[in-house]
């Protein structure tokens, strides 16, 4: 797709295309190892997924700006016991080629949707809800009740 069709600026479009390109040079020639695209891919997706999250005295709150998706495009999972995955995909609708339909202005968000959370140790795993309203996925996360402090034990002294 030609984005100077979509009246964007070229230079910007240049500065984009610098971005998005790989350096050719293999990890053996340049000393270090290069990202994978799907590691990058990865990353804008996390940047692009803005979030808040909230703590209450009996749960955590995870909200996140994930416009335009339906039921079964968003996934939720724990990783390792504490970590919150969210994500999903937004697929960009075709544009009609057979009506000669192509886009004149294209700004609405499509893609990969990412983000990642490090759970604290209180963060309660097996109490989950998510709830997905005007563009706007709320995940709540309940709170294990802190440890009880250890007693102190008294050791008895024998004199002998």
């Amino acid at each position: 797709m030609d984005l100077g069709e979509m009246g964007m600026d070229p230079v910007l479009i240049n500065a984009l295309h610098e971005l998005l390109d790989l350096s050719e040079e293999t990890p053996e020639k340049s000393g270090h190892h290069t990202p994978s695209r799907a590691y990058i891919r990865d990353r804008k997706a996390m940047a692009a997924t803005p979030a808040d999250v909230l703590e209450y005295p009996d749960s955590y709150v995870f909200l996140l700006d994930m416009p335009g998706l339906k039921q079964g495009q968003i996934n939720i999972l724990v990783e390792d016991d504490n970590v919150l995955v969210v994500s999903g995909e937004r697929k960009r609708e075709k544009a009609d080629k057979e009506q000669r339909i192509k886009y004149v202005r294209m700004e609405r968000r499509h893609g990969k949707y990412l983000k990642k959370f490090a759970l604290g140790d209180n963060a309660d795993t097996e109490k989950i809800t998510a709830v997905y309203k005007d563009g706007v996925l709320t995940v709540t996360m309940g709170k294990r009740p802190p440890p009880e402090p250890k007693k102190a034990k008294t050791i008895q002294v024998q004199i002998g």
